[in-house]
């Protein structure tokens, strides 16, 4: 049970580190690598954004706390490794999957959660630069998007 609750505590703690990361790092000093995500700059390969290198960046301690976890019997560390992946993976469907169409899965999913997360996500891409910008997580956004949603489903209702 302590190990289930370590997954989900360290899931829950990833969205604000991934806010942290997005805001100061992503838009601070590893600005370089972020910035194609914004700015329409060629993609690596025809595929691949320069932004792709934070999944490595948080790919490596997770590998890190399960193998090292693994190796030792550590299995809060192991836990914590896995917490870590399911984020990313969770990442990789809401952010890459469902947000930016990166394939073409979820396409018919709507719902007022969703939406707000598509909403959030719009607003912060507005910025095309790494100064000014709004809604730096990914799970959790703010109220009034949700509110916009709702309002939003209501009139597609009586439509």
């Amino acid at each position: 049970m302590i190990y289930a609750l370590t997954v989900l505590a360290t899931f829950c703690v990833m969205e604000f580190m991934a806010w942290f990361m997005h805001k100061f790092i992503m838009h601070g000093f590893m600005w370089y690598f972020h910035e194609d995500h914004h700015q329409p700059i060629p993609k690596l390969f025809g595929f691949f954004e320069r932004n792709d290198i934070f999944f490595l960046i948080f790919a490596v301690p997770s590998w890190l706390c399960i193998m090292l976890g693994m190796m030792y019997g550590n299995y809060i560390s192991v836990s914590i490794g896995a917490g870590i992946a399911v984020y990313g993976f969770a990442y990789f469907l809401v952010h890459e999957v469902f947000i930016h169409r990166r394939m073409s899965w979820f396409k018919n999913s709507d719902n007022v959660y969703l939406r707000a997360i598509r909403k959030a996500h719009k607003v912060h891409h507005k910025h095309l630069g790494k100064e000014d910008g709004e809604c730096f997580g990914m799970l959790i956004v703010p109220l009034k998007y949700f509110r916009e949603a709702r309002e939003s489903m209501r009139q597609k209702q009586k439509a």
